[in-house]
């Protein structure tokens, strides 16, 4: 069967877009229509017909860095960059290559730059119920015992409407951005505290699934964007807490009602996607049913 967000998440015209190349290396790309905005700094980007690329003047770290910042504040100002978080990213196409640069998060969409992410599955087994819902700061709902057929349930969140991407969709019980120098797993550990509620003990039991690369079309530009996976199996016990904002709800699901969300289209394409990914490992969903999801697994080529 066809996939919405396997759908998406190569829903990508590359003639529609410039790459962006940073000392010899393309390191992203810039819609054409955007392109525009960027002549305005002729002192910082060559444009030809086929890229933009940063001026050769700016040959370190912090020249690079420095250029583009004031390039990404004027756009900022000018909404043509929104949702802007504070962080830092770095540019790089590899998660353990030197960065070429550092930008604003938000600025990384413009420039179609490759970013990270962490995503947990969380996963219960519970008896066929009545799934529970629990809001962000409410009291915690009931979870049932441990269930002897072993039908897995999942924990999943809805962003708070206040969220710059994605408000209010359904997410992954779990899920962030990797700012620059904080490994994966600490990430992960980290956003676990902040959305959920999970304490760093049971965090670092989560195993690692695989890694989701996505190219893709959005409103802010370019997600060039690499998912790590992970699942944590959930005691019977557990409650989900939000404790920064983040999270309006968190809800318990079945199997079958997590695919009708991920069919329906209400989740992120980022959270679908690592949802289908923790199913086919599983063996809770038939590899048949999902044929074109391997080519995720795939670094898109130019």
């Amino acid at each position: 069967m066809t996939w919405g967000c396997v759908d998406a998440a190569r829903r990508f015209r590359r003639d529609q877009h410039l790459r962006f190349v940073i000392d010899g290396q393309p390191v992203g790309w810039i819609r054409a229509g955007d392109v525009r905005w960027l002549t305005h700094w002729p002192d910082v980007f060559a444009i030809s017909e086929r890229c933009v690329v940063l001026a050769d003047a700016f040959d370190t770290l912090q020249a690079r860095s420095a250029a583009l910042g004031s390039v990404i504040g004027a756009l900022a100002a000018h909404g043509l960059i929104r949702g802007w978080r504070n962080e830092t990213y770095a540019i790089r196409n590899a998660f353990d290559d030197p960065p070429l640069a550092f930008i604003e998060r938000a600025a990384s969409r413009f420039f179609g730059t490759t970013t990270y992410a962490v995503h947990l599955n969380g996963v219960v087994v519970g008896p066929d119920c009545e799934a529970p819902t629990r809001s962000g700061g409410g009291a915690a709902s009931p979870v049932a015992p441990r269930a002897a057929d072993g039908e897995p349930y999942f924990w999943i969140a809805r962003r708070s409407d206040t969220k710059p991407t994605d408000p209010g969709m359904l997410d992954n019980l779990v899920g962030g951005g990797i700012g620059w120098g904080l490994p994966v797993f600490d990430t992960l550990v980290k956003e676990a505290y902040e959305e959920s509620g999970i304490d760093a003990l049971l965090a670092r039991t989560a195993s690692a699934g695989r890694t989701i690369h996505v190219l893709q079309e959005i409103d802010e530009g370019t997600q060039a964007e690499q998912l790590f996976v992970y699942d944590l199996l959930l005691p019977d016990d557990f409650a989900p807490r939000n404790t920064d904002g983040e999270v309006a709800e968190h809800r318990l699901v079945s199997r079958a009602q997590l695919l009708d969300v991920v069919r329906a289209g209400r989740m992120t394409v980022d959270a679908s996607l690592a949802t289908l990914d923790c199913l086919l490992r599983r063996g809770w969903l038939d590899s048949a049913e999902c044929g074109a999801f391997d080519i995720l697994l795939q670094a898109p080529g130019d």
